[in-house]
């Protein structure tokens, strides 16, 4: 949407239904209402949801009635690659991460990289270059006015990595990956389903590649999504996307790249920070007293000789047994967030660090 405003757009906000899907009917009326002046619509498939849209081939057909272009986002493409494709769906144009789906690392400020994907009749409009042509076989070169970096095709220290990837998997070894993506993402919101809530599944009962557990339930005891993403460093864990695309929730996302040994301690530690909650909830212990509120456990924690909390210090850094096999020391302990984000503090040295 961002892009999208500072580009002279109108935004205009389509309803989800209560699965998680696009209100078909909703996108139909103000498509039609819109027809006139619309230029395009973005979708994400599969969806952020963790869902498939069914209706997707739908979509992208009233929008070209209408008039418009389908924007597809290829965040999720690593559930569509040898499966399906944006061009099968009718997308018109689509950008494809490198990170995620193509071996490039995602996350802590990047290496980010996205390649462009349009339809031929969009082809005239992508950046061209100052010196070299962008289409050798033709010398297009659509000049300085075009150029969006210094060069032509992207990093030539990130893209060969994804080449390589692409070459060494092949076209089977991709849709394999892509399944492996899925296959696990479902065995997971399966261990999990009983434990916690998880949003948004498809018409067959499955997610797509990933999928979303609810803990807004656990706020009349007091336990909030914070605690449980801090409670999951002392297992040895970073946590999930937090409270995004729902507030008060974490979506899960395995890819294809953990063995199943993997997937079932990541499980178990949630399963036993779910027995937590219910302590929580039981009132077996109080709030301020769990585990989960004081969370994540440092070294400098542990190993303090003022030792006041209501549980073990085991229980602390050790919750369960792989932690001992591979312990994971978080450096820092429970901070405030939100004083944080809402109060500026400057760090910059004062000017007689400076002055000889």
């Amino acid at each position: 949407p961002a892009s999208a405003v500072m580009a002279g757009l109108k935004c205009v906000i389509v309803k989800s239904d209560e699965d998680g899907n696009i209100d078909l009917e909703d996108f139909r009326a103000k498509a039609e209402k819109h027809k006139d002046n619309l230029s395009a619509i973005m979708v994400t498939y599969p969806s952020t949801y963790g869902v498939f849209e069914e209706t997707i081939t739908d979509l992208t057909r009233i929008t070209h009635e209408c008039g418009g272009q389908v924007y597809m986002d290829g965040a999720n493409l690593n559930a569509q690659c040898g499966l399906t494709s944006p061009g099968t769906c009718g997308a018109d144009v689509c950008h494809l991460n490198m990170h995620k789906t193509f071996c490039i690392p995602h996350g802590g400020g990047g290496p980010g990289v996205g390649a462009i994907g349009v339809n031929a009749h969009l082809a005239p409009f992508l950046p061209g270059h100052t010196v070299l042509p962008v289409d050798p076989s033709t010398g297009d070169s659509r000049g300085a006015d075009s150029a969006v970096a210094a060069a032509p095709y992207g990093s030539s220290l990130i893209l060969p990595i994804s080449w390589m990837y692409i070459k060494m998997l092949g076209a089977q070894g991709l849709a394999r990956a892509s399944a492996i993506a899925i296959l696990n993402a479902n065995y997971m919101a399966k261990r999990l389903e009983d434990a916690y809530s998880v949003l948004f599944r498809g018409a067959n009962g499955q997610c797509a590649h990933e999928f979303i557990i609810d803990l807004r339930e656990f706020k009349k005891a007091g336990v909030v999504e914070e605690d449980v993403a801090k409670r999951l460093q002392d297992y040895g864990f970073h946590s999930p996307t937090m409270s995004w695309p729902v507030p008060g929730t974490l979506m899960i996302e395995p890819t294809e790249s953990e063995d199943r040994a993997e997937l079932d301690r990541f499980c178990d530690a949630l399963l036993a920070i779910r027995a937590e909650i219910k302590d929580v909830e039981d009132g077996a212990v109080k709030l301020e007293d769990s585990p989960l509120h004081h969370a994540p456990h440092t070294m400098d924690d542990v190993v303090t000789d003022d030792w006041d909390r209501a549980y073990s210090r085991e229980t602390a850094a050790f919750p369960l047994p792989y932690v001992k096999d591979s312990k994971f020391w978080p450096t820092v302990g429970r901070v405030d967030n939100v004083h944080g984000d809402r109060h500026l503090i400057c760090t910059c040295p004062p000017v007689s660090v400076y002055e000889e």
